[in-house]
């Protein structure tokens, strides 16, 4: 059953080559639970994270940087059964402008939003998982193990180092009451072939927020490129302000668009040069 009957998922898909198989675009998630915990993290630390990227930071309170940490535990969706864990910065691209009020632009359309989140790591479960999101829009994925466990008193939740050296991080806790709240759409912004792209997330379903204090972050002894970001970050032993939970998560990964040369820009410190989507989407062959 792969709910085309829902109007939601009535949309066209193209079919994109990867290593793993084929993949149609949009990918669709029809049944997945979630956990999305909000810390705030060292700013310093937070803008050397996005050197040369193209991004700010966009989210600060009291001068510390805001970082999201999200879990997902995919059921049914168009590339497997999968878990996945991401690290992201809120962010602007350089020169846009700031909304006036970035919480309710969160919330606002993502068709004329500027404001997104920039991924520093995304593990997943599974190679098709993995594939899928380097090749086709750049995220920094790698597979291991992530163990998830939410009930509606208490969550669980881990990175295994793919090489062994334990626990990367585990985040866990008791569940504190809740409020009923509708789920963030994204716009994501990663790094692709020395262009920055942008990739709107359609989100639909029934959050609960809750206080996060409850909650640990806790990373473990291993020296991989996650936990060293985490440690540079300040998140050791940090408890997250805010959480945001679901078991009735849906939503539409869409293809991502060119909106900036981003690669030489480390070299150079040139500004960023627009690029026509369209043509680029066309020349790169984006249905197959």
């Amino acid at each position: 059953m792969s709910d085309h009957s829902d109007p939601f998922f009535q949309v066209p898909q193209n079919s994109h080559a990867t290593t793993q198989g084929d993949v149609d675009l949009p990918i669709l998630y029809f049944d997945a639970s979630t956990r999305l915990a909000f810390f705030v993290a060292d700013r310093d630390a937070a803008e050397a994270k996005l050197s040369s990227t193209g991004l700010r930071p966009a989210l600060t309170i009291a001068g510390r940087a805001l970082v999201g940490v999200a879990h997902y535990e995919y059921r049914r969706t168009g590339v497997g059964t999968y878990n996945e864990v991401g690290v992201a910065l809120p962010v602007l691209p350089e020169g846009a402008p700031a909304p006036r009020n970035p919480i309710q632009a969160l919330y606002g359309s993502v068709d004329q939003r500027h404001l997104g989140f920039h991924i520093l790591d995304l593990p997943v479960t599974t190679p098709a998982a993995n594939a899928a999101g380097r090749e086709l829009w750049g995220y920094p994925k790698f597979v291991a193990p992530i163990p998830f466990h939410l009930t509606r008193k208490s969550f669980e939740s881990s990175v295994t180092d793919p090489d062994g050296n334990g626990d990367i991080f585990t985040l866990s806790g008791r569940l504190l009451p809740s409020l009923p709240v509708p789920p963030m759409s994204l716009v994501l912004y990663s790094h692709h072939q020395g262009d920055l792209f942008r990739t709107i997330v359609n989100v639909r379903g029934r959050a609960n927020l809750r206080p996060g204090r409850s909650l640990q972050l806790r990373v473990g002894e291993s020296t991989h490129r996650m936990a060293n970001n985490l440690r540079d970050l300040g998140l050791d032993g940090a408890r997250p302000l805010i959480v945001m939970d679901t078991h009735r998560f849906q939503s539409r990964l869409n293809a991502g668009v060119p909106v900036a040369k981003i690669a030489t820009r480390a070299a150079t410190g040139a500004s960023q040069r627009p690029v026509d989507s369209a043509s680029t989407q066309h020349s790169r062959g984006q249905s197959r």
